[in-house]
């Protein structure tokens, strides 16, 4: 759902770039702060499994209700293909949106635990390929999502009018999810089920508190210093839950600078989606809608995964290099900034091929000749400044402030005009021609580039006679002689274009259109022997290619193998055997943070520059990237098994002899216990 969900926001709901990005965060940001929800009703009441199929049936009513929110006949009454109450819709959206987050978020801590529950302590090996495979399922299911939900989403549906069909887009998802869910409950006798053991997180929290409040109460007194901070709640907590409460603070500590990652790698559904909405994605004869991108990142995780998986990983360890967990995160950082560099330098590129639209009270104008002898004409009386266009030709666009007049000229034919323009920030047009005096008539362009791959024409007639158009069947009404058409928005490729003057039929094909151009069409002639048409082309199409994302990508997809996959193993092999899903929550709330992070550095960088923004995130990004490899360097690996099994029933430590009969050497330093 996400592949299409800025797009929605955009298109749909009509809000602007900046509301989609902060929404689109806002939401992700939820989805990754529910996790915490999800990780205490598993862990205090219902167990993984139960948490898992009641948080699903949410997921699924949340998927529904945003397939209600999205159908534009809801609240279309005057029946013109857009909602009469926008606000009904944002409701719905935002209703589905929060369902769909406590949904999604309540089971991720619950799926990846409950996964790794199924094997054995012993069984490392075979739960590391466990994780590998358990990620790129689920990339196998954002491949197809992010194929199949753009061309649902390009499906035109509706009962009165044909819109793009977000329904269906987000209607299929939910048809699937309650397909998983079934599957899911089917395979209820295989599972192995680890019972809840109280309300652990609470009891963490609680412990937290106390050691620290413990530790100022008594700071004045001439108590002997404590080996570890927490060790200052052994008067209230057993020593057990103490130190599994130590594994697990000292895994979130080490999390800190990991939430920059996510502020970086979640832009693909956002700010990297909307790049591609001013790119070309015409690849040979198909086309590319900017949403289907995001599939580049799915296909290259289930290429990637077992590459690093049953090749790079293997083969350095064959020459002996400790590629550890946590050197893989600082590289798959890394790799992260890099794609942020990348992703900049394609953005100036885009940029050169963007137009300039005028800002303040300023208006952009141009001039269509046609006459059948050179214009002369200059703005605000400066004949010093004249320009000369051609016959059915156009002069470039000028930059004017609203108050101005224009002076039209063939040859001896004089005539000024005042530049009489209904608003500002705007571009318009003026056709002129000399018959018994100088005419010129003013019409408004198109003021942005078009966007989701159309392209605006707009039709002027130069004959003496009202002319009828079509342009691929679909009319485009009658023309007067000397005057425009509307706009229409016509797709990529070849259409064809049909005249007909009193009885008069006449036909020929266009010219190829690319992505987002915007052409003003002269037409010269209309006879049963041939149409003539003179293009004008007001906005470039789309010049800079999609394949151009596909390096960014390539090396943010890198960086999400070395760090997310070997995040999750090492949350679940750090963790003590009851805190499961608390790590994996606290390694999903990173993501949360992230999102947040985005959303605070873009408000607060206030950058007009796209590329300025890119590099901003990369640079942020490599600083943390070496803060964090300072702090892998000093983390001592733990395993909890080891830890746990130093402990008798009741939470208290076994002394020296039976610490000694299960393997452990005892000395008599601090933490002087380690496996023989």
């Amino acid at each position: 759902m996400r592949a299409v969900l800025v797009l929605y926001f955009k298109y749909f709901l009509l809000w602007d770039d900046n509301l989609s990005t902060v929404v689109y965060h806002t939401f992700v940001a939820v989805c990754y702060l529910t996790p915490i929800l999800g990780a205490i009703i598993a862990d205090s009441w219902l167990g993984k499994f139960k948490t898992i199929i009641y948080l699903s049936i949410v997921y699924t009513v949340g998927q529904i209700v945003m397939s209600v929110s999205a159908i534009h006949d809801l609240t279309d009454g005057n029946r013109d293909g857009k909602p009469d109450n926008v606000v009904v819709h944002i409701v719905l959206s935002m209703l589905g949106l929060i369902l769909i987050a406590l949904g999604t978020g309540g089971i991720k801590p619950c799926v990846a635990a409950f996964g790794g529950d199924q094997f054995e302590e012993e069984q490392d090996k075979q739960r590391s390929r466990f994780f590998s495979i358990f990620y790129l399922s689920i990339n196998a299911g954002s491949l197809l999502s992010t194929i199949i939900t753009p061309i649902l989403r390009g499906l035109e549906c509706g009962i009165h009018t044909q819109e793009k069909c977000y329904p269906v887009a987000f209607g299929v998802p939910a048809a699937l999810m309650v397909v998983a869910l079934i599957v899911f409950i089917i395979g209820s006798g295989m599972y192995k089920k680890v019972s809840p053991q109280g309300n652990i997180i609470i009891q963490v929290l609680k412990c937290i508190s106390f050691a620290i409040s413990n530790r100022f109460r008594n700071r004045s007194k001439s108590i002997p210093k404590r080996e570890h901070w927490l060790d200052w709640a052994k008067e209230k907590y057993d020593e057990l839950l103490i130190a599994q409460v130590k594994m697990v603070v000292k895994v979130l500590f080490l999390y800190i600078p990991l939430p920059m990652f996510w502020a970086l790698f979640d832009q693909q559904g956002s700010r990297w989606t909307l790049q591609a909405t001013t790119m070309d994605g015409h690849f040979g004869t198909i086309q590319i809608q900017p949403d289907q991108m995001q599939t580049v990142n799915a296909i290259l995780i289930i290429v990637l995964v077992p590459v690093f998986d049953m090749g790079i990983y293997p083969l350095l360890r064959k020459c002996n290099l400790n590629f550890s967990p946590l050197k893989r995160i600082t590289v798959g950082m890394f790799l992260a900034a890099m794609a942020f560099v990348v992703a900049a330098i394609i953005q100036t590129e885009i940029d050169k091929t963007l137009p300039t639209f005028p800002k303040g009270s300023q208006i952009d104008v141009k001039v269509i000749n046609l006459d059948t002898e050179n214009l002369t004409f200059s703005f605000n009386g400066n004949m010093q400044d004249s320009s000369i266009v051609p016959s059915l030709q156009a002069s470039r666009y000028y930059t004017l402030p609203m108050d101005n007049t224009v002076n039209f000229t063939y040859g001896s034919t004089f005539k000024q005009f005042p530049v009489v323009a209904p608003s500002d920030k705007t571009r318009y047009t003026y056709i002129v021609r000399n018959t018994t005096s100088v005419e010129a008539v003013l019409d408004e362009d198109i003021s942005k580039k078009p966007e989701q791959g159309s392209n605006a024409i707009k039709f002027v007639n130069a004959l003496q006679e009202n002319i009828t158009v079509k342009i691929n069947g679909a009319s485009i009404g009658d023309i007067l002689p000397f005057s425009f058409s509307n706009y229409t928005m016509v797709n990529l490729g070849v259409k064809k274009i049909e005249g007909s003057i009193a009885g008069v039929n006449c036909s020929l094909d266009s010219e190829k259109f690319g992505f987002g151009s915007s052409y003003t069409i002269i037409i010269k002639e209309c006879s049963s022997s041939a149409m003539s048409v003179e293009y004008i082309e007001d906005i470039q199409a789309n010049s800079v290619h999609m394949a151009l994302q596909i390096p960014q990508y390539f090396l943010l997809t890198s960086g999400e193998v070395v760090f997310s996959v070997t995040g999750l193993e090492f949350s679940y092999s750090q963790a003590p055997s009851n805190m499961k899903s608390v790590l994996q929550a606290g390694w999903l709330l990173t993501v949360a943070v992230g999102n947040i992070i985005v959303l605070i550095v873009a408000g607060a960088a206030g950058l007009s520059e796209q590329w300025a923004e890119y590099v901003l995130f990369a640079a942020l990004l490599v600083a943390v990237c070496i803060i964090f490899s300072i702090m892998a360097y000093f983390y001592t690996y733990s395993d909890p098994a080891e830890i746990e099994a130093q402990f008798d029933s009741d939470g208290k430590k076994k002394n020296k002899k039976e610490l000694e009969a299960m393997g452990f050497e005892i000395s008599d330093g601090p933490q002087s216990q380690t496996k023989m």
